[in-house]
């Protein structure tokens, strides 16, 4: 089969075997994959990654679970052992021997096939597109935060950043009634969300007094404004992943009491639900579709300032 291969920070298409399951696994045929920011922080060398990229797609079941088999599917990324005695608690994102599709030992959604722990997947209704569908991962990402903090009406909330899970984030937390203000550095982008949020371009924001920030640019340059805008004892929920280190004032987070909050995956059926309902609206997002034979063409693309979502059609 056909795949998407990162290594040594270099990208290939190349071919490969299809994946053989193991025992309570499931062979997935991809039909669509989007390419997040982190692919292209591993592109970077985030992480020491080597194999098949990719961890937000649509596919068929075509082996390993006959209720499921035919039918589109989405799938949760950690691959958990279901033993170990983080799992036992209740934590299985943060298994001890995980492996994470197309990030951590375990090849992942820029291919022709995949395989997946058939526990982890979540089928789509039928009235859901396969494009809304891709956008499962990271809906359920941007819900991750609410499942870790309270955001209530009363809330004073900052996003800073309004790319693709920006986006995401304005729109879920929005249905809190909190009050919302999204800051990018793109006025197409900051016009989306002015339905339901004050927006405001980076380079003239200078907020303060914020309950809660939401950093995810990916930009260490973001940290520092969201760290600025927050209130004494306020929080700062961390979204992005970065290449590189963070210039932190750590005496300051100590003084003022912030709450550093870590985020990343969330829960997939949620997020199904709101699509289902259509109370998120993602279909804007997609700027392009690639077949995965110009997969280097699409990261190209990806990678450019100011892109929302590229897909990878198999």
């Amino acid at each position: 089969m056909k795949a998407l291969w990162l290594e040594d920070r270099t990208l290939s298409v190349r071919d490969v075997d299809v994946p053989s399951p193991a025992l309570g696994e499931a062979l997935v045929r991809v039909v669509r994959a989007g390419v997040c920011s982190t692919d292209l922080e591993l592109v970077r060398g985030y992480y020491p990654y080597t194999g098949i990229l990719g961890h937000e797609f649509v596919g068929v079941v075509e082996a390993g679970d006959d209720a499921l088999a035919g039918q589109r599917v989405v799938g949760e990324i950690n691959a958990a052992c279901g033993a170990c005695d983080t799992c036992i608690a209740g934590r299985p994102t943060h298994c001890e021997t995980r492996t994470v599709l197309g990030i951590v030992d375990r090849h992942g959604a820029f291919a022709e096939y995949l395989s997946l722990p058939v526990a982890n997947l979540h089928r789509v209704p039928d009235h859901v597109s396969t494009d809304d569908a891709t956008f499962v991962e990271p809906l359920a990402a941007a819900l991750e935060i609410q499942e870790q903090i309270d955001v209530t009406a009363d809330d004073r909330v900052l996003i800073i950043g309004d790319g693709k899970l920006g986006q995401l984030i304005a729109q879920t937390l929005a249905l809190t009634g909190c009050d919302l203000t999204v800051v990018g550095k793109h006025l197409g982008k900051l016009e989306r969300c002015s339905t339901f949020a004050a927006t405001q371009l980076a380079a003239e924001f200078n907020g303060a007094g914020f309950d809660i920030a939401v950093e995810c640019t990916g930009d260490p340059n973001g940290f520092k404004t969201a760290r600025a805008a927050l209130r004494p004892r306020g929080t700062l929920v961390m979204k992005s992943t970065y290449a590189g280190r963070l210039d932190v004032d750590a005496s300051a987070i100590v003084v003022d009491e912030i709450t550093l909050v870590g985020s990343r995956c969330g829960p997939f059926e949620p997020a199904i639900e709101l699509l289902e309902q259509g109370k998120i609206s993602v279909e804007f997002m997609i700027e392009a579709r690639y077949p995965l034979e110009d997969a280097l063409r699409a990261f190209e693309h990806a990678a450019r300032p100011g892109v929302l979502k590229v897909l990878l059609v198999p």
